[in-house]
Formats: structure tokens, C-alpha cells, sequence
């Protein structure tokens, strides 16, 4: 009898814990919902003007195949 006593409140704490768990995460997600995160930082941000990327013609006007020497 005492082990039935022991696994159901062992089964009771379990419990506890998953619901207490899920109600911390569902309480994150709403503060990670209400928060903005869509401005960058002014460090982050790329300056305007030129970009140092190649077209594609270029590249292959230089010779570049893309692959390892």
C-alpha cells in the first residue's frame, strides 16, 4: 500500500513540474512576443554606397570557377 501512496504521489509531482514547466514557457513566449526585435543595432547596420559584391559576369571574365584550388 505504501508504494501505491509513493508512485501516485511521484506521479503527482511529475505532474506538477510539466504543468509548472509549461506555464513558464508559455509566459516566455509571450514576453519574446511582445518585445520588438526588428530595428538592428547602428553598429550592425551596412553603410550606404557601393557593394562589394561581384557580378557574375565578372567573375567569369577573371577566370573564377568557384571551386577549390
Amino acid at each position: 500500500m505504501e508504494t501505491l501512496i509513493a508512485l501516485a504521489a511521484g506521479a503527482f509531482l511529475v505532474a506538477l513540474g510539466l504543468s509548472l514547466i509549461h506555464r513558464l514557457n508559455a509566459q516566455h513566449d509571450a514576453r519574446i512576443a511582445a518585445y520588438y526585435f526588428s530595428d538592428p543595432f547602428p553598429a550592425i547596420s551596412r553603410p550606404s554606397g557601393r557593394s562589394n559584391h561581384r557580378s557574375t559576369g565578372q567573375a567569369l571574365s577573371r577566370g573564377l570557377t568557384g571551386a577549390w584550388p
